[in-house]
């Protein structure tokens, strides 16, 4: 299993590199081993369902011993898996126990808060905090916040206010704030502040570095890509890891540069971490980006002699490979073995093969797709019935896609569901594209007070 956490910074799109720019952030413990891996399971399998309390007292009660540091380990991993809410009652069972809550614990709280409430409930938890306990520890964590919202009038005042408090001048503060220019495309900002950075005597880590080259990248500077490359090749203060190789890959596709790319892919395998299938993953969307097929299938055949089971995900990333190189022939293939093979049946992996035969022309290979997936329990999405909607409409055909709309909204309301805003918002843009504008109409007419309005919930 990775050591690292891969984070979403960038905003840019690279191609053939869906997650963005990857930057990596290190965790300071290791995962729980012993009976604190039986507790930590426990703990995680209760989800988001209550009954964290009473987990931790019926622990206590069988005579196992808990500390302090043993519970923020398991807070931490379950924070990296994004079970909030249990990482959070965990703290404050902890507090309730009369285990002291320190500074670090409670940035880490007002994170949790953040995630598994609101940045709002955040701030007044924050707000109330005695003011021993607002450091750069407290008040790093409501940057952080202030930053992934993209709450740039806040997070621009409080820097200043940690400027003023001498709290700003350390490496994660700049980060934090080169991230949030990134996020709001201010990319010409974030050079001046690594030049800040470098005056104020302040260390760059493997993210800023990321985050630089991320911001050179959006404005398809690859000469400077390649400076800053060559920069920490010749500083040796921070060296190149699997990671960075591959976000420079991406970079290099962007741009067309695709031999360059290859070329450092190479690198990137030579030390990706044994074990880890998301580094595979990378390779081969990274390969696909490139439009290397054979690149592509080496290393799914690596993959799959590296691990005794193929996950749904790995399979879902060679999908989108295939589809995006063009080779419907070997996403049958791996499809028909992915069907005999599957952890559990997935419509996401089903809408990537229905996209691919679709783009094709090839609705009854579609069709007898989507008919099996049916027939095996697997629930259709939005998706689904978009991909459909869409050929019907490029056909001329929409009738055939106003019913098929129609009939997904039916299947919502009888299910009492939503669709995603967002989701919805695109799907009109494509109507208003190609000028339908009855099929507009038709469209909100159908899925009127079935949009989810709330982005951050899953509709």
């Amino acid at each position: 299993m990775m050591t690292t956490m891969m984070i979403m910074v960038a905003k840019n799109r690279i191609r053939g590199l869906p997650l963005k720019t990857v930057v990596t952030r290190a965790f300071s413990t290791a995962p729980p081993s012993g009976e604190n891996k039986r507790l930590y399971r426990r703990l995680s399998a209760l989800g988001t369902n209550p009954g964290v309390t009473r987990t931790l007292d019926e622990w206590v009660k069988e005579g196992k011993a808990v500390t302090e540091s043993k519970l923020v380990n398991i807070v931490k991993e379950l924070r990296r898996y994004k079970n909030y809410k249990p990482a959070l009652k965990v703290i404050d069972w902890m507090e309730k126990r009369g285990f002291g809550i320190n500074e670090s614990i409670h940035a880490m709280r007002l994170d949790l808060i953040a995630k598994s409430k609101t940045p709002e409930i955040a701030e007044k938890y924050f707000s109330k905090l005695p003011e021993l306990a607002k450091n750069q520890f407290t008040y790093g964590a409501l940057l952080n916040i202030y930053c992934q919202e993209k709450a740039a009038d806040k997070a621009l005042s409080l820097y200043e206010k940690m400027k003023e408090l001498n709290l700003a001048s350390n490496t994660l503060v700049t980060n934090n704030i080169m991230t949030l220019h990134l996020k709001l495309g201010q990319h010409e900002k974030i050079p001046t502040l690594f030049q800040e950075m470098e005056s104020l005597k302040i260390s760059p880590d493997r993210i800023t570095y990321g985050i630089l080259m991320s911001s050179y990248a959006s404005r398809n500077d690859i000469e400077s890509v390649e400076k800053v490359v060559d920069e920490m090749k010749r500083g040796g203060r921070v060296g190149f890891d699997w990671s960075l190789w591959c976000n420079l890959a991406g970079y290099y596709n962007s741009s067309g540069f695709f031999e360059k790319a290859e070329s450092v892919l190479k690198n990137a395998e030579k030390m990706m971490p044994s074990g880890d299938r998301e580094a595979y993953h990378f390779l081969i969307t990274l390969y696909a980006g490139a439009g290397n097929l054979s690149e592509v299938k080496r290393v799914w055949r690596l993959l799959k002699d590296s691990f005794r089971k193929m996950t749904n995900m790995s399979y879902y990333h060679m999908f989108h490979a295939l589809k995006k190189l063009g080779d419907v022939d070997e996403l049958k293939k791996i499809f028909e073995e992915w069907e005999l093979h599957f952890d559990h049946f997935d419509v996401k992996l089903v809408n990537v093969v229905l996209d691919a035969y679709l783009e094709k022309g090839m609705i009854k290979e579609a069709e007898i797709i989507w008919e099996n997936a049916i027939s095996k329990g697997c629930g259709s999405d939005f998706r689904t019935f978009e991909l459909f909607a869409k050929y019907y409409l490029e056909q001329g055909e929409r009738d055939l896609a106003t019913k098929l709309l129609e009939r997904y909204a039916c299947i919502l309301k009888q299910e009492k569901g939503r669709i995603n805003e967002g989701k919805a918002k695109k799907f009109i843009e494509h109507l208003v594209g190609v000028k339908d504008v009855d099929g507009v109409e038709a469209f909100c007419k159908s899925f009127k007070d079935l949009v989810c309005l709330y982005p951050k919930k899953k509709c």
